[in-house]
């Protein structure tokens, strides 16, 4: 008997232990981290033209600095790109200067003897003239032969009129309408010239941002279709954290607001900054690591990191903290 009330009473007391635990620690345990994983935005660089890859300074898992040096493609084929373009302007403006300019010295002397030519033929009929004038008042030729006169004077006066004309129009220049034209031509010139140097700095891309270099698809020596990835990277300011939130909690959830996140080799408590919310809800992913149940219905959050991503590997797990 005496056996059984030993027992009876250290079963009675293990049980008010274990009610007294639970009293004073069961409301208080944890909310369960909520799961999700880094993710990145991946940049993928590409020529705008097909060629051969010249050279190659990065590899695949390699970080790089802003304005580094990638890839770039034959050095021949962007020479001759260059050269052309510039060729093309000069030519424009050689047009441009010659439309303001009068005609060359051996025209302008034609033009010139044409004048000459033109004022000695008015002299002449001149002269004829005062003769007829004189012959028929004197009655020796007949007065139709003195509008004959009369005429031819004044023929060979307008000749020498639109000889000169034509001499001052030749010292002038084009048209202003074709001196438009031609400065128009020179801005084209120009713009592509300015295209082509834009073309060819893609031709040798540089890093558009610190990042890591997350795939390398072709190599030295390798021919690259136009506007084909060469090189993907993952620049740290697109670098986030992706995580879902159970549907009941979601309302606590606001662009801007911030949350701490953890995982295995980031180092302490990091925070970020929520950069979007899902607006349709779905079920949790096979994919996810998650210490609850998967049965549940989740809203996809994404969050950018405070303090940037160049510490974070895109696919590392996290854990975040549940915001009250």
């Amino acid at each position: 008997m005496k056996a059984q009330r030993v027992i009876i009473l250290v079963l009675a007391a293990l049980a008010i232990g274990l009610l007294a635990w639970r009293l004073a620690y069961g409301g208080t345990r944890e909310t369960p981290a909520l799961s999700g994983y880094v993710e990145g935005e991946t940049l993928y660089l590409a020529s705008p033209v097909a060629g051969t890859i010249s050279d190659l300074w990065v590899r695949r898992g390699q970080r790089v600095e802003a304005g580094e040096r990638l890839f770039a493609m034959e050095p021949r084929q962007r020479e001759a790109q260059s050269n052309r373009a510039a060729a093309e302007v000069q030519a424009a403006l050689a047009q441009a200067a010659d439309a303001r300019k009068g005609q060359r010295p051996v025209e302008l002397g034609i033009l010139e003897a044409d004048v000459d030519s033109a004022q000695a033929q008015a002299r002449e009929t001149a002269m004829t003239l005062e003769r007829t004038r004189w012959l028929v008042g004197r009655g020796v030729y007949a007065r139709a032969r003195l509008d004959d006169a009369l005429a031819a004077q004044q023929s060979a006066a307008a000749r020498v009129a639109a000889a000169r004309k034509r001499l001052e129009a030749a010292t002038l220049g084009a048209r202003e309408d074709q001196i438009r034209a031609a400065d128009a031509r020179v801005a084209q010139a120009q713009a592509t010239q300015m295209e082509t140097g834009a073309r060819i700095g893609n031709m040798a891309p540089r890093a558009p941002a610190a990042g890591r270099i997350e795939e390398v698809f072709y190599q030295r020596s390798e021919w690259a279709a136009a506007n084909q990835p060469v090189v993907a990277l993952i620049p740290d300011g697109r670098v986030f954290v992706r995580f879902f939130v159970p549907e009941p909690k979601v309302g606590a959830y606001r662009p801007g607001a911030r949350v701490r996140f953890s995982c295995d080799g980031c180092g302490p408590t990091r925070e970020a900054v929520i950069s979007y919310v899902s607006p349709r809800p779905e079920f949790t992913p096979p994919i996810i690591y998650s210490r609850e149940a998967r049965d549940r219905l989740v809203f996809m959050v994404e969050a950018r990191p405070v303090a940037g991503g160049a510490a974070l590997i895109p696919g590392v797990p996290v854990d975040v903290e549940p915001l009250k």
